[in-house]
């Protein structure tokens, strides 16, 4: 048995299971494992310092799997200065299996990724949006539920992926990926049947054995008293709202924040630092001295299996749970 979708159809992948972008974590060593247990896995390109450090990523994960991968590009110039179109043209010349677009318009970049023969994947965390990125032309939509481990949400876009996604899949014409809290064969299942081809899982993927992060993080996310309760939003304040995990480092930003309408993101730098949280997955693994993005699908970890045994008991779980579904549609006798 297997699941086959559109998603699977297009990308040329076992199981439509897309990794999400993880900044600091989507090395080679996370997206191989993902595509080499039948996923897709992707590299998050600004967690390379430079468009030819990422070129050189990308060539290091084509030594770890001869599968397809894609790469992240989160368009913040805002807050993160980088040399956006420099990322995008190595993502086009390295000719990767998909590119995931977030934060900005992928309009600009669709002529030529499509000409390198690379699917865009736009991820919107409004319905407004994903029709616009539709309209522009990408070969798929992510729709990202609230209770996702989201990044940079404005007022007004608290919305869950229940609602998001019923109302895309019957709006959309093109494939749409469900991203909002997924970690189970339950929630893959629900999101097929709701009309989606796959879904997008971050938050989980922490919590696997090849992840490049500390143990002491794992362990943290797989402990009964790290639920679903355990996350916290930050920063909306600055219209860039993140739902991570609650610690002390983010108990500090939501108090900040609470002192003004209009809180000085200088006040907040410290505690919400990249290079802050880097320390923390690689070297020091104290999960509560930074702040680190977390959806609640936390709730629904208990253990760090491979990612080869995650897929393949997500998957079966989703079969059982669609065949079970199957049952209950029965003639009517009216």
């Amino acid at each position: 048995m297997g699941l086959k979708t559109r998603l699977t159809e297009l990308l040329g992948i076992e199981h439509p299971i897309i990794q999400g972008g993880m900044q600091y974590v989507g090395y080679a060593e996370m997206a191989s494992a993902v595509s080499n247990a039948g996923g897709l896995g992707i590299l998050t390109g600004l967690t390379q310092p430079t468009p030819e450090d990422l070129r050189k990523e990308i060539a290091r994960c084509r030594t770890m799997t001869d599968k397809p991968f894609g790469v992240n590009l989160t368009i913040l110039p805002a807050l993160i200065p980088a040399d956006y179109d420099g990322f995008a043209k190595v993502v086009a010349e390295e000719k990767v299996a998909m590119v995931e677009i977030a934060g900005a318009s992928p309009k600009p970049y669709l002529p030529m990724m499509h000409a390198n023969g690379v699917k865009v994947l736009h991820k919107s965390a409004t319905i407004r949006h994903a029709l616009k990125a539709q309209e522009a032309g990408v070969d798929l939509i992510e729709i990202v539920g609230y209770e996702g481990s989201i990044a940079g949400g404005q007022p007004g876009d608290e919305i869950g992926l229940w609602v998001a996604l019923a109302k895309a899949t019957s709006l959309l014409h093109i494939p749409v990926v469900a991203a909002g809290a997924s970690g189970t064969g339950r929630q893959l299942a629900a999101a097929i049947a709701m009309g989606a081809q796959g879904i997008t899982m971050a938050t989980r993927f922490l919590a696997t054995v090849e992840a490049p992060i500390h143990q002491s993080i794992k362990d943290h996310m797989a402990m009964e008293t790290t639920d679903e309760r355990s996350t916290c939003v930050v920063l909306s304040t600055l219209s860039n709202a993140t739902r991570v995990l609650r610690n002390e480092v983010t108990e500090t930003i939501l108090d900040v924040e609470k002192e003004s309408d209009e809180v000085d993101f200088t006040k907040l730098a410290p505690f919400a630092s990249g290079v802050r949280t880097k320390h923390m997955w690689q070297e020091s693994g104290d999960w509560n001295d930074a702040m680190w993005s977390c959806g609640q699908s936390v709730g629904l970890i208990s253990d760090v299996p491979t990612c080869q045994e995650l897929l393949i008991r997500i998957v079966k779980e989703a079969e059982e749970q669609l065949s079970s579904g199957a049952k209950c549609c029965v003639r009517s006798k009216l």
